[in-house]
Parts: structure tokens; C-alpha cells; sequence
């Protein structure tokens, strides 16, 4: 019997990116490499446990955002018309490298994975990545959480509870139709907690949600158990924390397994190493340099002549290294599990982006740790956040700290000097939705469908995405753009709604560009 246990928790978020009025749109890409790189080689990892029966179990949380671009059929036609191209090229190759053994070995896995993943997105379920998780949750392999509608940082949101309210209500509901159930389990944007949003979870239905480690360390009263248990709070909405060693295993840039040599190198790819003639049609507008996924060297070291890329040692690699972090979570369920009433769990969360995208073996080393923790030793067990309340609760009743896991672990990340001119006009948006929908709420016709959109364009409004790319310095013109359309197409409805001279033309252009979540709790808005 397993005296302690594993919760790995992924979440999987993108903004909502869905542009109409180009053929091709650059920042569509991010959904593109998501999909390929990352979502699909998870879901397909999961599947093969699936389909051979080992006992592992996975939480993944998909945000709303992700939620509506895997269901919208405009998209996904371009997704797959990129994933054509993308094979295509995998196909010019695996013939261009033939006189280079080590290249070309590489060159078929990638072409072989790219063929896997269409072949089983749209020849088996029919291009729609929403129905292979649904399955993967109902044959219990992975349970499903969501996230904030446009994983707006709800603690900066906290001055309009209405604005927190509709942030989770939205996603609540649009989880429920799209996956069929309510969730269980709600992922913070960022992990991001204030005192007084978890009766807001409890009062959507939501059981339990994530907080980073001094968020439930610093917890009135302090835990018995560290993060190594869960807590309850006085709403009944349980609280788990994330446990800092498994996160440094894998994140540090120092010490975390990607940087390991014999990695695949990110940051090397024929979408810029190639000549243009030969790459012209792979990349964007066949003139802008992106990334193909076509990528031949190792991380090397700290060095800018990178070795050629071996997939067995690659390979060989994750499997040492599941073995390692396994091994570690041994020790520590042996060291705490002694002193407490029920076996300690240890909450491993990351970002799903990474396993796949940013760390090419990443889905490997998870396929490789279920398998090692379903037969290699009998410590250990993967277990669900709703599998462990199920079997033990949640005895202690606590309440846990403001907090986040960005830098400094606070709001900093998404309030700075970089980008807090956004908040004022956020908190603006958010009031004027609020008497929006305590004037309106309950109509019919056109003046439903406008106070709907004016909900839409305010949650993207929220969104956490552009003060975060602000802050990093990316992408800063197409972030800014995007905040002030949002802003504009709201006050604009606004101003329509209040005078009465709203139009029928207005709302369908509106509804065109921002189409996201078909039912929209706008009474969620009434202060």
C-alpha cells in the first residue's frame, strides 16, 4: 500500500487569439506550436496509458480561452491546414538531410510525431482536441479543472467583486458545455489568492483549488502539515499548496532537468538557420522568421557551438530523470509521512507549455514517471486533487495567505511601471459592466446580445496576458493593440446601451471578432 502520493497538475492556457481579417496572423502561431507541440503530445502520452491500462493519473487545467479556440471550427481549419504544411515540410526533410544519418534520423521522429498527432486529432475525433481529453477524463486518467474566464488576475480584480464573480461564473458554465460536467477544481491565474475569493469559488460550486507554498504556509492558523496536506476553508472550499522542491526540480534554471545537455536546444531552428528560398514557404508571410519545430542540435552546454541533437539519449535521459524525481518524492513521503494522520501529498504544478514546447522531453518524462511509479516501487501512487479528498478530506480549516507564484510572490509581475496604466481602465470597464447588467439584465433581443458582448469584451479587457507580456517586454505593440480594441468595442456598446442608439450592424461586428463563450452569466455582473 502507498504511504504517500504524487498530484501532478498541468495548466494549459493561452490568450484568446482568433483574427478574422487576415488570412494568416502571426500571433495565431501560439495556438499553432501550443497544439503541436504541447497539447497534442500530452493528450496522445495520456492516451497510450490509457490504452494499456497503467494506473496513472494527471490533473490538467484547461483555461476557458484554450477551451473556445479548440471548439472553433475557423481555427481549427487553419490548425490543420498549418499541420499539413508543417508535415510537408517534414517530408523536404527527411529528404534533404539523407546523406546525414544523425539529422535525418531526427527528422523522421519529428515527421512521424507530426503525422501521429493529425492523424489522431482529425481522423479519430474529427478535429476536436476537446473530445480526446473528455475521454482521457472519463476513462480517469486525467481530471479536468478551468481557470478564470480570461485568466484575469483576480486579486487586481478584487476592488469589483462583480468583475471577480463574472470571471468565474463565465468559466464555470462555459466548462460545463463544452466538457460536459461542472468542475471540481479551479486553477488561479497565476496562483494568484486574496481573503474573500474563495467564497467566491464556493458560491460557483467549485470544491478545491491551488496555492503557491507560502500562500498555505502563512495560513491563519498555520497548517499542521506544511503543504503536504490540504486545508479547509470556512466556506467548505479546500486549498492545496504547491510543494517547492518538485517545482525547483524542474523549473530551475540551473538545477532543472531541461537545461540538461543532452536536451533538445530550444532556440535553434531551420526557420532561421535555413536559407530563405528553401524556408520561404514554412514561415510566416514568406518573409518573417519563425520557428518550424524542425530543430537538429542539443543544448550542449553554455556554449554557442551546439552538438547535433541524439533522440536516444534524449530518450535515455528522461528516463533517468523520472527515475531521480521519483526516487526524491520517495524520500519525502518516508520522511513526513510518519508523523501525519493521512499520507502526505505532494502537489507538483507547471505550466502544460512547457512539457513539449520549452522541454521537448517533457511528455516523455511524464509518460516515463507514471510508468516507473506504476511498477517500479510501491511507495508512491498518482492521485487526483478530487481522488484525495474522496479518500481523506480535508480536516484542518484554515485560511490561506495573499498570494502568487510570480516573481517575489505577490501582484508585482502584473503591476509595475511597465504596465499599470492598464489597471485604472480595467476597473473602469469593470464598473461600467456592472451597471450594465443591474439596468439591463433580463431583456430580450438585441439589448440581450449587446450586454452579452459588453461581458465578452470586458473579460478580455481582464485578461492577465497583456499586462504579463508588458512586463516581459514581447510582443508589446500587439498586447497594447488588443487591450484598446477590447476597451474601445466595450465603451462603445456602452455608450450604444445607455443612449438607446445602438445597432443590430454594431453588435454583429462585435460578436464576429470576439465570439468566445456562447453563454455569458451576465446577471454575474449585478453588484
Amino acid at each position: 500500500m502507498a504511504i504517500g502520493y504524487v498530484c501532478i497538475i498541468l495548466h494549459a492556457h493561452l490568450p484568446f487569439i482568433r483574427h478574422i481579417e487576415r488570412e494568416e496572423f502571426l500571433e495565431e502561431r501560439w495556438f499553432f506550436e501550443g497544439m503541436t507541440e504541447s497539447y497534442m503530445p500530452l493528450g496522445l502520452m495520456m492516451r497510450r496509458l490509457m490504452d494499456e491500462g497503467v494506473p496513472a493519473r494527471f490533473t490538467l487545467s484547461l483555461s476557458p480561452t484554450l477551451l473556445a479556440m479548440m471548439a472553433d471550427p475557423g481555427l481549427m481549419a487553419r490548425y490543420k491546414r498549418h499541420l499539413e504544411k508543417t508535415i510537408e515540410l517534414g517530408d523536404r526533410e527527411v529528404e534533404r538531410t539523407r546523406h546525414d544519418p544523425v539529422f535525418n534520423y531526427t527528422a523522421g521522429k519529428y515527421r512521424d510525431q507530426f503525422k501521429d498527432s493529425y492523424s489522431v486529432l482529425f481522423d479519430e475525433y474529427g478535429g476536436s482536441p476537446v473530445a480526446l481529453f473528455r475521454e482521457l477524463a472519463q476513462a480517469g486518467v486525467v481530471e479536468l479543472m478551468t481557470s478564470a474566464a480570461t485568466h484575469g488576475y483576480l486579486p487586481l480584480l478584487s476592488v469589483n467583486p462583480s468583475s471577480v464573480r463574472g470571471q468565474i461564473r463565465t468559466a464555470v458554465d462555459h466548462f460545463e458545455d463544452t466538457v460536459g460536467v461542472r468542475p471540481a477544481g479551479f486553477w488561479l491565474p497565476e496562483c494568484g489568492y486574496y481573503r474573500g475569493l474563495e467564497k467566491i469559488l464556493a458560491g460557483s460550486g467549485v470544491r478545491y483549488f491551488i496555492v503557491e507554498a507560502h500562500g498555505l504556509l502563512n495560513a491563519d492558523p498555520s497548517p499542521r502539515y506544511g503543504v503536504f496536506a490540504p486545508v479547509r476553508c470556512p466556506s467548505g472550499t479546500v486549498v492545496f499548496g504547491r510543494d517547492t522542491e518538485t517545482a525547483k526540480q524542474v523549473w530551475s534554471a540551473n538545477e532543472g532537468y531541461p537545461g540538461d545537455p543532452d536536451y533538445r536546444e530550444f532556440y535553434r531552428d531551420i526557420g532561421h538557420d535555413l536559407p530563405e528560398e528553401y524556408i520561404r514557404e514554412y514561415i510566416h508571410d514568406r518573409t518573417l522568421r519563425v520557428d518550424t519545430g524542425y530543430k537538429y542540435h542539443r543544448i550542449t552546454g553554455r556554449t554557442e557551438h551546439k552538438q547535433p541533437y541524439q533522440p536516444d539519449w534524449a530518450r535515455d535521459k528522461a528516463a533517468l530523470h523520472a527515475g531521480n524525481f521519483m526516487y526524491n518524492r520517495q524520500k519525502q513521503v518516508e520522511y513526513f509521512g510518519g508523523s501525519m494522520q493521512a499520507p502526505p501529498i505532494i502537489v507538483s504544478p507547471y505550466d502544460a507549455e512547457l512539457f513539449g514546447h520549452w522541454w521537448y522531453e517533457g511528455p516523455m518524462f511524464l509518460e516515463f514517471l507514471a510508468r516507473k511509479i506504476a511498477y517500479d516501487q510501491r511507495d508512491l501512487e498518482m492521485i487526483t486533487p478530487s481522488q484525495y479528498l474522496e479518500r481523506h478530506g480535508a480536516p484542518q480549516e484554515a485560511l490561506p495567505h495573499e498570494s502568487s507564484w510570480g516573481y517575489k510572490g505577490f501582484h508585482e509581475v502584473w503591476l509595475n511601471g511597465r504596465n499599470d496604466w492598464m489597471l485604472p481602465w480595467t476597473h473602469w470597464a469593470g464598473r461600467r459592466m456592472s451597471e450594465l447588467a443591474a439596468r439591463f439584465c433580463g431583456q430580450n433581443g438585441l439589448v440581450h446580445r449587446a450586454l452579452a458582448q459588453a461581458a465578452r469584451e470586458t473579460l478580455l479587457v481582464e485578461a492577465s496576458d497583456w499586462p504579463f507580456i508588458l512586463n516581459n517586454g514581447t510582443s508589446i505593440t500587439y498586447a497594447e493593440a488588443r487591450f484598446r480594441s477590447h476597451l474601445q468595442r466595450f465603451k462603445h456598446i456602452f455608450d450604444g446601451l445607455v443612449s438607446g442608439t445602438l445597432s443590430e450592424a454594431d453588435i454583429k461586428s462585435a460578436e464576429g471578432y470576439d465570439n468566445l463563450f456562447a453563454r455569458v452569466p451576465v446577471e454575474a455582473w449585478i453588484p
